[in-house]
């Protein structure tokens, strides 16, 4: 017999099962949340502490996208259709041009070979005026007393020039080949010296033995950046850019540098490249460096040792300089670097300093209007009685007719300085060979030695600019002495079977352009000649300037170009010469710039709104280029003096 069974049994047993059915559901979404929550959180944590690593990178990193050149133009062609029914957009309002009616000289600020003249139609001409300048700011001064005006100007387009323009004068496989060698030479230094100074190819290791010695001072990110820039090397120029943000200051470096060398690569670079993208970061670096400059000018004369120890700020000159003198063409070469950082940050320290420079050697006596190479800063007095357009004078020379170049000419006392020592340099020391050459020569005590370095041979672009820049009764003596000299500097290298030139060479009855003495008979990767071949064919557009620069290449990839980088040889007259093992930062910073440029259009940073440091590190001209940047003078805040 069964037993009897109650009628609720059932619907306990259901009630009691649907109870555990829902407490588990309940624990289950417990659970669950609480693993989501503890990944979100996990995630949370993650992306705070890359945030907390990158934050700077990441803000960058938008503001690259958004004000990278090709984003903006295409953001500003784009609004012009609808420009006359719709309001500026915030963003187009901060990328306004300059429109200023009064500026240095009585003339407004153009912008040349179109660049950036598409992307300001459309754009309203209203300017507001500033007491501060941020981030890419350009200020404009009118005349003494007025006050200055800013605006934002956007960076340089990577290329440096418009993206649709035309293709223009470019031999675009000689510059393609050119990009090539630059990036065999920035990737090997990555490669094997990332961080310090300079590159030794063959042993793949850095070079220690650089005149900024082991120091970890990127010599080669900072002096090539700008070349990376202009090439339109997007990715190598930001590891660069990233490299400077966060590695590169000379607070903890006790060293003796070269107060000219650290200015041209590094002052220069920065400054640069503050130009080119309005990014703070340059200026503020270029600032740095400079302020760690300013103890060596600390003399009776105001002319600066050469010198100086960054740490302690201690000064010296060399041993070697003549009784303790400083070198011409070292103090005499830092106007243009100083001049336009007082312009960019205000402060006028950095131009008075370089100002008095310029006093002491326009009113000291100059023995036949020649200019010595040695100068004693505690006395004022000229050293041994050495002239020279080679080393130890050459630069000086140079950042006079520059100087007056970057003030929109505006700069008198620096032309009439440039025009005098010119005219005494073609009196006394220019000459023509029998074979016609001409060349110039050093003079050591009042006698010529016939003689002309490599460094010398920047001086046939010099010539060159000085007469395309101003027309008075020299202008014709100074261009056929520009193309003479230039074309000896090319005989110097086709008369060696490496078809690359010597430190040095020498003009007697026997022997023309040639180095006699084996310490003359190197070549370290020197851009002096290309340089002026830049410079003759921008003025001239004669073929043969090109194919010149072309056999260069062609030299330098035979002889120079090793597995992991470019060296310099030891002998330029051996059909197969050793290598120096040495990638000079120069290499990156001039020689390929200016064979790159050589082979561009005029439009990619044009003579006529950018001047070249000795380094060459373009500069903006004032009043004539819408990159110059300038900020409100305020009052000297320098921690050095």
């Amino acid at each position: 017999m069964c037993p009897k069974t109650s009628k609720t049994t059932p619907l306990l047993l259901i009630g009691g099962i649907c109870f555990v059915i829902v407490l588990v559901g309940i624990t289950g979404i417990t659970l669950i949340n609480n693993i989501n929550l503890s990944n979100i959180i996990r995630l949370n944590e993650k992306v705070a502490s890359d945030s907390v690593s990158n934050n700077e990178n990441q803000i960058k990193e938008l503001n690259y996208v958004n004000n990278h050149p090709r984003n903006v133009y295409l953001k500003l062609n784009a609004s012009r259709d609808d420009a006359e029914d719709e309001p500026m957009q915030k963003e187009q309002e901060q990328l306004e041009l300059p429109k200023v009616s009064a500026v240095v000289g009585g003339s407004a600020p153009k912008v040349g070979d179109n660049q950036l003249k598409e992307s300001s139609e459309g754009i309203s001409a209203s300017m507001s005026t500033s007491s501060h300048t941020s981030a890419g700011e350009l200020t404009s001064t009118a005349s003494v007393g007025v006050a200055p005006t800013s605006v934002t100007a956007p960076p340089l387009p990577f290329g440096g020039v418009m993206y649709n323009q035309s293709g223009g004068l470019i031999d675009y496989e000689k510059r393609n080949q050119v990009v090539k060698m630059m990036e065999h030479a920035w990737h090997n230094y990555k490669l094997y010296a990332w961080g310090k100074n300079e590159l030794r190819p063959l042993s793949q290791r850095p070079h220690s033995a650089s005149i900024f010695g082991s120091y970890d001072l990127g010599a080669t990110i900072v002096d090539g950046l700008d070349t990376l820039y202009i090439m339109g090397l997007e990715k190598e120029y930001r590891e660069g850019r990233d490299w400077i943000e966060r590695k590169f200051s000379l607070d903890n470096i006790s060293a003796e540098l070269s107060v000219f060398e650290t200015n041209i690569r590094f002052v220069g670079g920065m400054l640069t490249l503050y130009a080119f993208t309005g990014d703070p970061l340059y200026k503020e670096k270029a600032q740095h460096v400079a302020d760690k400059l300013l103890p060596a000018f600390q003399t009776p004369t105001g002319i600066p040792y050469a010198l100086v120890n960054t740490k302690t700020g201690v000064a010296k000159n060399y041993g070697w300089a003549s009784g303790g003198s400083s070198i011409l063409s070292e103090f005499g070469t830092l106007h243009l670097e100083f001049a336009y950082l007082s312009d960019i940050t205000g402060n006028p320290l950095y131009r008075e300093r370089v100002q008095t420079i310029r006093q002491v050697l326009k009113e000291i006596e100059k023995p036949k209007g020649l200019y010595p190479n040695f100068l004693n800063p505690k006395t004022g007095k000229w050293g041994q009685l050495h002239m020279s357009l080679g080393a130890l004078g050459d630069s000086y020379y140079e950042y006079l007719l520059k100087a007056w170049l970057q003030s929109g000419q505006t700069d008198e006392e620096a032309r009439e300085m440039y025009d005098e020592a010119m005219l005494a340099i073609l009196d006394k020391m220019v000459r023509t060979s029998p074979g016609g050459l001409t060349y110039v020569s050093d003079l050591k005590f009042d006698r010529l030695e016939h003689k002309m370095d490599h460094l010398a041979c920047f001086s046939g672009g010099l010539f060159a600019l000085g007469a395309a820049t101003w027309q008075n009764d020299y202008t014709d003596k100074y261009m056929e002495v520009g193309k003479g000299i230039t074309n000896t500097c090319h005989e110097s290298y086709i008369r060696a079977p490496t078809q690359l030139g010597p430190e040095a060479f020498r003009f007697s009855e026997a022997v023309e352009a040639r180095a006699l003495r084996s310490q003359e008979k190197y070549y370290i990767l020197r851009p002096e000649t290309f340089e002026s071949y830049f410079v003759l064919w921008r003025l001239t557009h004669d073929q043969k300037y090109r194919d010149w620069g072309w056999e260069a290449v062609l030299a330098l990839e035979k002889h120079c170009r090793t597995a992991h980088g470019y060296c310099g040889l030891r002998n330029v007259y051996q059909q197969e010469p050793q290598k120096d093992d040495v990638q000079q930062s120069f290499f990156l910073a001039e020689t390929l710039k200016y064979l790159y440029l050589l082979f561009s259009d005029d439009s990619v940073l044009p003579l006529d709104e950018w001047v070249f440091n000795t380094e060459a590190h373009p500069l903006p001209i004032k009043g004539a280029n819408a990159y110059y940047r300038q900020a409100p003078v305020t009052l000297p805040v320098s921690n050095a003096s």
